[in-house]
């Protein structure tokens, strides 16, 4: 169906775009998800990254029973923030769901979160929920934030002026967001000098617009071996300098004491992680943009002190996560 103007102030139109990298064992599934909606208005743009894998086969014989399904396929990786960038250039929708072709949309996520977008006054550019985690079979392994008998998270959530919390914290669920398109616009869409997206575009978002929370589990959230959370701590990793590039644009936009304190505690973090990188020359470039802000305390003083040394610490480092596997507060960001 087109995508009047008039239908789209009616019933908005909601523009799902779904990058794929050798995920062609889940990529169907990513893809019914956005089929079986409850929500009439959707259109969905797929992007097929270079895979090697037979992902763009199964993405072509998908778009036989749903032509209206529009498809960029890439020769090379051209990278998740261009790849993104090539559908956002094709959306016509009011809101866009950046969706990974390993993840699942629950049937009634893109209605619900429409209904309480429409329904917010004031300038909201984001509207994320609960997702639950589940393994490469399916497996349910609980939920992003803890939930009570009837499904509600049992913390509060931050929503409205979130720009401080984002610096705090990872406690937004990515691939739960939905989000304004003339937001995304304005913003000239993601980076595409970074290793990944939502870190970079929190920090520029955050700063203008706000959040709301919606308290439901409307997404399905794979975890798999060689994501970008399992990435960071590898030594060759780019993701650990793309945290340094956000956080200097987040220096830039603090305006409290409270925001250069909580950005302050994301640098110090950054250390330790470039440290056990063994990205050394990076772990002391944070500690220069942690001494724009405060003087470096004890444990940062003594590991950037330790990284002038270029220590191997790295094999030790991920043999310590084989047997304390940490929590979500060590995922990217």
């Amino acid at each position: 169906m087109p995508m009047g103007l008039y239908l789209n102030r009616i019933k908005p139109w909601v523009s799902v775009i779904c990058t794929s990298f050798n995920q062609q064992a889940y990529v169907e599934q990513a893809l019914q998800s956005v089929i079986e909606q409850d929500y009439p208005n959707v259109e969905l743009i797929v992007i097929d990254n270079g895979s090697t894998d037979g992902s763009a086969d199964r993405i072509a014989a998908f778009m036989q029973h749903h032509p209206s399904i529009q498809f960029i396929r890439n020769p090379v990786n051209v990278g998740l923030n261009r790849a993104f960038n090539q559908g956002l250039a094709l959306a016509g929708g009011r809101y866009v769901i950046d969706l990974s072709a390993d993840d699942v949309l629950l049937p009634s996520r893109i209605r619900k979160q429409v209904n309480f977008f429409e329904e917010l006054a004031g300038p909201y550019a984001v509207v994320f929920s609960n997702a639950t985690y589940i393994d490469p079979t399916g497996r349910d392994l609980g939920t992003h934030y803890a939930v009570d008998a009837n499904g509600n998270a049992l913390s509060a959530i931050p929503s409205g002026n979130v720009f401080r919390p984002i610096l705090e914290s990872y406690f937004i669920c990515t691939p739960t967001m939905m989000m304004r398109r003339d937001v995304l616009n304005e913003l000239g869409g993601y980076d595409e000098t970074l290793a990944y997206e939502d870190f970079d575009f929190w920090v520029r978002s955050a700063r203008l617009y706000q959040y709301a929370y919606l308290d439901e589990v409307l997404t399905l959230k794979r975890q798999c071996p060689g994501s970008l959370s399992a990435q960071v701590v590898l030594p060759d990793n780019t993701l650990l300098q793309s945290t340094l590039a956000v956080c200097y644009k987040a220096y830039d936009r603090c305006t409290t004491p409270d925001e250069y304190g909580a950005l302050a505690k994301r640098i110090r973090t950054f250390i330790r992680k470039a440290f056990y990188a063994e990205q050394f020359d990076l772990a002391l470039k944070f500690g220069d943009l942690l001494r724009h802000i405060e003087r470096p305390g004890f444990n940062s003083t003594l590991i950037l002190g330790l990284s002038r040394f270029h220590l191997p610490v790295n094999k030790i480092y991920q043999q310590y996560l084989k047997f304390y596997p940490v929590g979500q507060s060590a995922k990217l960001v």
